[in-house]
């Protein structure tokens, strides 16, 4: 099938969440304006989703998956997804569920003026402590890379394929996608999305590494950003 969009889920111990997850990309695949494929990537889970994810994807044919050989963390898994896509457009999800699949539609509505448009988390269904260090590493990021998202940490994004390929991800860059695509000269554009609190499994992330993370992680950005290579090709051979 020519499929057009494909939603990438990072899974890492989710089955809990696997059969739910299951059940509403099913839905949005159904209303999806563009024809979508999911594409599971399980970061070396050591619970039960590897069997969940094959038995899911076998039941359905528009349900793929990779499985790394161990723990990579979520840029990797990210990474590997855009790697192994092959439709024009690109997505992710976190197998949370915290943020709504339909709101991909909202997302792709801005994609054909932009190259990648994220999700902002309207009325965070999150703890104090967790909302708070979000803001302050958004405010630390933001003040580094001039990229004037409010939330890149929204698990919800749709972007160029070609644009995804492009980025040279390295850990702790799944922060830093809107201003990867801006050192491609692209365009960006954050809208407001649903946001739900998590009703299985466990957070992957805390404060720590919410705070202490992201702020190493805009030096790396900064030193990519000086030795970044962009080009365009004016003209090639047939």
């Amino acid at each position: 099938m020519d499929y057009e969009f494909t939603v990438i889920v990072p899974v890492y111990n989710e089955e809990d969440n696997l059969l739910r997850v299951e059940k509403e990309l099913l839905k949005y695949s159904e209303i999806a304006k563009k024809k979508t494929k999911i594409l599971f990537v399980n970061d070396g889970s050591k619970d039960a989703s590897q069997d969940l994810i094959e038995d899911i994807s076998n039941r359905h044919d528009n349900f793929t998956f990779i499985s790394f050989a161990e723990n990579r963390g979520l840029s990797a898994a990210i990474k590997a997804g855009f790697d192994y896509t092959n439709t024009e457009l690109v997505g992710y999800i976190d197998s949370d569920l915290q943020t709504a699949p339909e709101d991909f539609n909202l997302l792709l509505e801005h994609i054909g003026e932009y190259d990648l448009v994220t999700g902002v988390r309207a009325n965070r269904k999150d703890s104090f402590v967790k909302n708070m260090s979000s803001t302050i590493a958004n405010g630390i990021r933001r003040a580094f890379t001039k990229d004037g998202m409010d939330d890149t940490g929204c698990p919800l994004k749709v972007i160029k394929t070609d644009y995804a390929k492009r980025i040279p991800m390295f850990k702790g860059l799944h922060r830093f996608l809107p201003a990867m695509i801006l050192l491609q000269n692209g365009k960006i554009i954050q809208v407001p999305v649903q946001h739900f609190p998590r009703v299985a499994g466990q957070a992957k992330f805390g404060v720590w590494n919410r705070l202490i993370g992201p702020l190493m992680d805009c030096f790396a950005y900064l030193w990519m950003k000086k030795k970044y290579i962009n080009y365009s090709v004016a003209k090639k051979s047939e």
